[in-house]
């Protein structure tokens, strides 16, 4: 029997969310996952009553994990069908898309490949840069969860899926990093571009290289989970 709901969040969006499921449901248990390790301890007997929901977390769920689910699970991605992957907002502005959005999508092994349930897109106001359109894609994926949670909370049944496909082109760390290897050759319209996508903030100053007028040295994260890059001079 479905009693049970998996949330695979951030501590501020658990509180929240949980007593928003639980308004729809009264009965219904919810249990606060928070790392891969949180989900490893769960046991099979909850699993097969459960339905997972993963909210713009970085945890990947295993594949065996998914397969023991009795109710499914479903991840609510902070991009559109479009940038499935890595980093959606930065591809997203880097490739001067004219609109972005949110998805939300059955899980299966692979990301961000699973059949799509829900997708709303909007338009990139002009001249935006990468933390204001997180803020904005944030706030939609927040209304969306919204609209979604009574049908999360009380249907058992797997939710109606959309005819819609994601993109073919899936953006990975990788990719990320070599956008921020920047070249000697490179044109001073194309590293302006980089800058506002990619943030000043990974850049700092050094005196001995000048590039366009920009100095530059490498940042290294402190934490190597973080999603940032390494700018790098030269290649």
């Amino acid at each position: 029997m479905f009693d049970t709901i998996i949330l695979l969040t951030g501590p501020a969006e658990h509180s929240v969310f949980t007593t928003l499921l639980r308004g729809h449901n009264p009965g219904l248990t919810v249990l606060p996952v928070f790392t891969a390790a949180d989900l490893a301890a769960i046991e099979p007997e909850w699993l097969r009553r459960a339905r997972l929901i993963s909210f713009t977390t970085n945890v990947i769920v295993p594949g065996a994990l998914l397969d023991q689910l009795g109710y499914g699970a479903y991840n609510f991605h902070p991009g559109p069908p479009a940038y499935p992957g890595w980093a959606p907002s930065h591809f997203a502005l880097y490739e001067r898309a004219s609109d972005f959005g949110c998805t939300m999508h059955r899980m299966v092994e692979r990301v961000d490949a699973g059949p799509i349930v829900e997708v709303e897109v909007f338009s990139i106001p002009p001249g935006m840069n990468v933390n204001a359109l997180e803020e904005m894609t944030y706030t939609k994926l927040v209304q969306m969860f919204w609209r979604m949670a009574r049908t999360l909370a009380t249907q058992s049944d797997p939710l109606i899926e959309r005819a819609v496909r994601w993109g073919n082109n899936r953006n990975s760390r990788a990719a990320y990093e070599k956008i921020c290897k920047i070249p000697l050759t490179i044109s001073q319209d194309e590293l302006q571009h980089r800058l506002h996508v990619f943030g000043t903030d990974h850049f700092g100053i050094v005196p001995s290289i000048d590039l366009h007028g920009f100095q530059f040295r490498i940042v290294m994260p402190e934490d190597e989970g973080q999603n940032v890059g390494t700018a790098v001079v030269g290649s």
